[in-house]
């Protein structure tokens, strides 16, 4: 009789747990309008519901074969969803990035440099730049906050001794007119999409027209290493632009593609909570050396915050070097054996 009560709540857990993710996956990727694919979802919830009772309460027989074949071809329906790069897509993700490797210089297509007015008020360029890893002179960590002390989007930044950056950034790719959603991050409701931006596009979006609260870190990094990052990304960006991919809350985000591609260059880096609480970045950073410990966290954090300082500057100024001003120089914080 225990054995059996055991089964039972087993089962019925099983149930209603994958009723509940067949139940969302339905209200996101079921195709039609909202309505339909609400009705869709709200129908299969019921019936696992159903399934669930007339296993515990009757003993019906037929309850878990049926809600079996019913997963399985739910299943096969969600298997058959693909990533595509032939969408409408929002303008500040329609192009995808490409690069171009010789010898030390790189060309990037399609980097972008908005000029940002307001969220729909811009204008939008997308242009080819070339770029000369002999002249990389430091990498920094742009860690941008839009939902409360732990969530965060996370950037990297490499400059160059003429004073150039580029920022490499993992995003989702929004159809037009499309909303972000966190949850419908985890059920293939976005494709990934990496994008090289300058940064008075894409960190002044963030900090004047969105009202995010963004920080720099620069990074402590043998210039072998930063070289072989910024590759990184350019073999990632080919790869996407071959093969497209879903964007995923947990597994496929933007600190989680970083730590991917980092851990290239050094194998040691830990795994932590924190590349997924994107708002302790900065505190794993340090811990793992990629910050200089001669300043804590809060340290960092002060003389990180650039929002103030990317408010105040005009469209004539020098964005980056605006940005920077009061921070420990790129060479200052790349000295020393690099940990990144």
């Amino acid at each position: 009789m225990l054995a059996r009560g055991a089964a039972g709540l087993l089962a019925g857990l099983l149930l209603f747990v994958s009723g509940a993710w067949g139940a969302l996956a339905l209200a996101f990727r079921f195709p039609g309008p909202r309505a339909l694919r609400l009705a869709v979802a709200t129908v299969w919830m019921a019936g696992c519901l159903l399934a669930w009772v007339a296993w515990l309460s009757w003993g019906a027989k037929w309850a878990l074969p049926t809600v079996a074949v019913g997963y399985a071809a739910l299943l096969v329906w969600w298997a058959s969803i693909r990533p595509r790069n032939d969408r409408v897509w929002a303008d500040d993700v329609a192009c995808l990035l490409r690069g171009e490797v010789r010898g030390h210089d790189v060309a990037l297509h399609n980097v972008r440099d908005f000029d940002w007015r307001g969220e729909n008020d811009y204008d939008a360029r997308w242009e080819t730049r070339v770029y000369d890893l002999d002249r990389l002179a430091g990498a920094d960590a742009i860690v941008s906050y839009w939902s409360g002390k732990a969530i965060a989007h996370a950037m990297l930044s490499f400059g160059f001794d003429d004073g150039r950056h580029v920022v490499f950034s993992v995003e989702i790719r929004r159809k037009r007119d499309e909303a972000f959603s966190e949850i419908g991050g985890f059920f293939r409701q976005f494709e990934l999409v990496l994008i090289a931006a300058e940064e008075r596009d894409i960190v002044r979006v963030r900090t004047n027209v969105r009202g995010e609260d963004a920080y720099v870190f620069p990074l402590r990094m043998t210039p072998e290493a930063m070289r072989s990052l910024f590759v990184s990304y350019v073999e990632a960006a080919n790869e996407l632009e071959r093969a497209p991919r879903f964007y995923n809350t947990v597994t496929s985000n933007c600190t989680t593609i970083v730590y991917r591609m980092a851990k290239r260059i050094d194998g040691a880096l830990p795994l932590d909570l924190r590349l997924l609480l994107t708002g302790y970045l900065p505190e794993y950073l340090r811990d793992a050396g990629a910050l200089d410990r001669r300043f804590d966290v809060d340290e960092w954090r002060r003389m990180g915050r650039i929002t103030s300082r990317a408010k105040a500057t005009g469209p004539d100024d020098d964005f980056s070097a605006a940005i920077r001003q009061g921070m420990p120089s790129a060479q200052s914080a790349s000295s020393g054996d690099s940990t990144v």
